[in-house]
């Protein structure tokens, strides 16, 4: 399960800035200009091999499991300038694979509500390195207005558009390790980091407590010092149990509500209904979307 801030371009005009600092011109750097920007930080450049994934997408890293038929909801409120609302997020591990930049991922479709309505259907495409890392190559999210789809212009994928695949979850996470690229898209203006925050925590949220729990703490250099940050608590074996925020003026405060195995028949219908949304993306997204193959239903 992956539950992402809501994503906000203000900052777009600083994006611009920042990469025309990290464009090199001169003949004497040029080899330098080759190497990946440090979007991050230090030690944060993105090393994206192909031959470190799996033919068959099997995510079982134990901070961040995506086990097919798995559901979990998460509820609580954001406070922004418009006032507090009640946010929901319904995740499912879906059935189906999508190969994204070479990769063959696994699709996890979030439903995220506000005031009980509907305002985004996400695809979200993730694959795990054979050192145990999980990464997002991409995300197709579909907004939605009083009750119609009003587009996905937030739509990224790696490999188009200088679009980036980061890292969702490492493979070992420690504190005093330096921040790390969880996904970069210039052409959407989004890019989000992670730094180990914390580590053996006790948490305790409605579907129970949980020892050795760790946080992860999330943020974006390219906004203002005061814009916040967003921490998220993971335990072993079960993966995201809450979401909280730090500073700045929009912020979001999740539980864990529920966890549950699909039976075959829901599980049946989710991947029909992600399976519509893919198709429904090759006319939406015509520019990003439609450069993908079909996502198929695993065997």
């Amino acid at each position: 399960m992956f539950h992402r801030q809501k994503r906000f371009t203000a900052y777009g005009s600083t994006l611009m800035l920042v990469l025309a600092t990290l464009t090199v011109t001169s003949a004497a750097t040029a080899a330098a200009a080759q190497q990946p920007p440090e979007l991050c930080g230090p030690g944060s450049a993105i090393n994206f091999d192909p031959s470190d994934f799996q033919t068959k997408p099997h995510i079982d890293n134990k901070w961040f499991p995506l086990k097919p038929g798995m559901q979990f909801t998460t509820t609580g409120e954001v406070s922004s300038s418009d006032g507090v609302h009640a946010h929901s997020v319904v995740s499912t591990v879906t059935g189906l694979t999508k190969v994204i930049d070479g990769i063959t991922t696994q699709v996890v479709w979030d439903r995220d509500y506000d005031n009980g309505e509907l305002v985004e259907s996400e695809l979200a495409f993730f694959a795990q390195s054979t050192s145990g890392a999980v990464w997002l190559f991409g995300e197709y999210p579909e907004e939605y207005e009083n009750g119609k789809l009003a587009g996905a212009p937030s739509t990224f994928i790696s490999g188009i558009a200088k679009a980036q695949a980061g890292i969702a979850m490492k493979a070992t996470p420690r504190t005093d390790t330096p921040p790390y690229v969880q996904a970069y898209a210039p052409k959407v203006d989004f890019l989000d980091c992670g730094q180990v925050f914390k580590q053996d925590q006790h948490v305790c949220v409605p579907t129970g407590c949980y020892n050795d729990v760790l946080v992860i703490d999330e943020f974006n250099p390219l906004e203002p010092p005061d814009a916040g940050h967003q921490r998220k608590f993971y335990s072993a074996g079960t993966g995201l149990v809450k979401v909280t925020a730090v500073g700045g003026s929009d912020q979001e405060f999740m539980d864990l509500v529920k966890v549950r195995q699909l039976d075959a028949r829901h599980f049946a219908r989710v991947n029909e209904e992600a399976l519509e949304q893919d198709t429904r993306g090759y006319e939406v997204s015509r520019s990003v979307y439609a450069k993908t193959p079909r996502a198929q239903l695993c065997d």
